[in-house]
């Protein structure tokens, strides 16, 4: 069934864009730990290693746990999950921000982003369902944006809030912004969406293609890469460059600002590029940046280093969501749980790394890492892309 016909055009906007502040307030809730980090670890007097493990078992949870909680939760009509979602978003947040010490946090920030394991996937595949086959890469790219306004507004914002006003605060504003996009989500999202269950044969489906398996490595690899580094870009800054928490706060927009502008240039170009093109373009120019990156000797010129990577992140993953829900529209909602588990599981791993590399190397050499991963991902992105278009041409004229 698709719902863009059936929809007035107002009424499809509305949803477009409650789903998108959802992405907003959930890249908010993921990031704000790394934005808060240094106030973070002061308070609960732990380590940057240690707080960086915060990102590594959130990442951890989500990472496994979209795939499962997609299969758990394919009977609920999906109005009615993600504003639930939200909800269980705000509850967590609010208690983490009450958490006394860091035994407590963790346990509490590991359910909390439960709900980020299943809202980016459910939104994504929701507006797949209800949008034209031509105009569905266009709609799950737009819906993901609200990820990459979270890197413009909420991070640095984060940042600005946990070196002025403390870390805790930052988690009560994530709290707040969860409960109005519930409200949004049950107001404007129409009721009734139900995309078919997944069999376990559709399951297997998925896991017996290299093609899709290799598109989903893909998002795990340049995941893994850039969070070796962005986990630790506050701490970073300050150690590495003496930044203020003004000039931390900065950088944060900066590199947010140039993602919201290469998302949405992917979101108007994506429909007749072909997003494994897009893809691959992103990848190596986040390797651009991760090779020129001893070039840095001051803030400014990192900030210029910066600029093809941050241009290239998010659209990244955009890219990646609707270059899945093309390959498979009918398995899209296994595709989008695996994505995420992929971008979750790549952030764990890399974060994981980065705090390995700063405990026994320092900040220096975290590049490195980031841009083996990265390299990896644009090696398996080039061999998919030629699949796909091998594969394209041995069904050319073939009647689905």
């Amino acid at each position: 069934m698709e719902l863009e016909r059936a929809l007035p055009r107002h009424d499809m906007a509305a949803a477009r864009w409650a789903l998108l502040a959802g992405n907003f307030v959930i890249g908010c809730g993921v990031m704000v730990v790394g934005g808060t980090l240094n106030d973070l670890t002061h308070d609960l007097n732990v380590s940057v290693a240690q707080g960086g493990r915060l990102i590594a078992i959130a990442s951890l949870v989500m990472g496994l746990g979209a795939p499962l909680l997609a299969a758990a939760v394919a009977h609920i009509d999906r109005r009615k999950l993600l504003c639930l979602t939200m909800l269980w978003y705000a509850l967590g947040h609010g208690l983490c921000a009450l958490a006394p010490d860091y035994a407590w946090l963790w346990p509490i920030r590991a359910l909390t982003v439960l709900s980020a394991a299943v809202f980016t996937p459910q939104a994504a595949a929701t507006m797949g369902f209800m949008s034209t086959p031509a105009h569905r890469g266009r709609a799950i790219t737009f819906v993901f944006m609200g990820w990459s306004v979270a890197s413009v507004a909420g991070m640095p914002m984060a940042a600005w809030v946990g070196e002025r006003l403390g870390w805790r605060i930052a988690m009560g504003m994530v709290a707040a912004g969860a409960l109005c996009v519930a409200w949004l989500v049950w107001r404007h999202v129409p009721r009734g969406i139900r995309p078919p269950a997944l069999s376990w044969r559709s399951w297997r489906k998925v896991f017996a293609s290299p093609l899709l398996m290799a598109v989903v490595a893909v998002t795990a690899c340049q995941s893994a890469g850039q969070f070796s580094v962005l986990a630790y870009m506050a701490p970073y800054y300050k150690h590495g460059y003496g930044a203020s928490p003004e000039q931390i706060s900065a950088m944060f927009a900066w590199f947010g600002a140039l993602a919201l502008l290469g998302n949405l240039y992917l979101n108007r170009v994506i429909d007749q590029t072909g997003p494994a093109r897009a893809v691959t373009t992103t990848l190596a120019m986040m390797a651009v940046s991760l090779l020129a990156w001893p070039l840095a000797t001051t803030l400014p010129w990192l900030a210029l280093i910066l600029l093809p990577w941050a241009l290239s992140g998010f659209a990244t993953n955009s890219g990646q969501q609707a270059r899945l829900g093309g390959l498979s529209p009918r398995l899209a909602p296994a595709l989008m749980a695996l994505n995420t588990s992929a971008i979750y599981l790549g952030q764990a791993v890399g974060a994981a790394g980065g705090g390995w590399v700063i405990t026994h190397q320092g900040y220096a050499p975290l590049h490195w890492l980031g841009l083996a991963w990265v390299v990896v991902g644009l090696a398996l992105s080039v061999w998919a892309q030629r699949a796909q278009r091998a594969d394209d041409a041995r069904h050319a004229g073939v009647a689905p």
